[in-house]
């Protein structure tokens, strides 16, 4: 039986079964090929789980993650306060719009680790420039979609409410946001996502550490695991942890719009 042949009535132990075939054969097909070579460091899937138990029994992951999210997080609320607003001005007044676009694409191309530099002169190798550098990377396709949300927004819609008498902040805030939150929602996800990317490289770079002896993040993990010890089962641990923090995130996120926007598809 193949997952083309399943439907949505089939047990859900049968579809999940079904779709875990694959996968476990491929790590079978990595098990054997990677004892071939007949090398400590190499990378298999036994050892990757038992570096996993390690990393997170002695809280040294766990640690990580939690220092890396704390940045984003701060970052994406950043950008968000920036972003949304202005991508609402930008998509309403089209004088804004003209003014402040030819900056936003002068800058957009510019990608987050080009700006790295800059933070560390001017914020130090601690917490700020990751933050920094999370916000700048989450900033552009949240303003970006805002945008084009807003200036989606039927004109109907607009010309009622200056019909009804109300001013352009009440307009804004009961006509526009609402016909502009999937975009804006759409907007989210994809800044999370790219303000998450940024900070493995971020703390990569600029081997940002907490003060008091707190956890780098996860990038300064993944840094020290190459540089100092060679840890490549160590290494795809944390990648790994990079790859199901980010669908937690996404997932958070979608949960999040389908509860404040119920009449939108995400």
């Amino acid at each position: 039986m193949t997952s083309a042949a399943l439907s949505r009535n089939d047990p859900l132990w049968q579809r999940m079964a079904v779709g875990a075939l694959l996968p476990i054969a491929l790590l079978i097909i990595w098990q054997i090929v990677g004892m071939s070579f007949g090398t400590p460091r190499t990378p298999l899937p036994t050892r990757i789980v038992e570096e996993a138990g390690v990393l997170i029994s002695s809280g040294e992951l766990t640690s990580a993650i939690l220092q890396s999210l704390r940045r984003v997080l701060s970052g994406f609320l950043i950008a968000s306060l920036i972003a949304i607003p202005l991508g609402l001005l930008m998509g309403y007044a089209r004088a804004v719009e003209r003014n402040v676009d030819p900056l936003v694409e002068t800058f957009r191309p510019i990608a987050a680790i080009a700006v790295l530099p800059l933070a560390i002169l001017w914020l130090g190798t601690g917490t700020g420039a990751a933050v920094a550098i999370v916000a700048y990377a989450a900033f552009f396709p949240l303003v970006v979609n805002t945008v084009a949300g807003a200036k989606n927004v039927s004109p109907a819609l607009v010309q009622a409410a200056a019909t009804m008498g109300l001013s352009r902040f009440t307009t804004i805030r009961t006509v526009i946001v609402p016909a502009a939150l999937p975009s804006i929602g759409v907007g989210l996800r994809i800044a999370m996502g790219v303000g998450w990317t940024a900070i493995v490289a971020a703390e990569l770079a600029v081997g940002a550490k907490a003060g008091g002896g707190g956890s780098g993040g996860i990038g300064q993990m993944m840094f020290v695991f190459y540089a100092y010890s060679i840890e490549l089962n160590r290494i795809i641990v944390c990648m790994i942890a990079v790859g199901i923090v980010a669908l937690l995130l996404n997932r958070v996120l979608q949960l999040m719009m389908k509860k404040l926007m119920p009449w939108a598809t995400q």
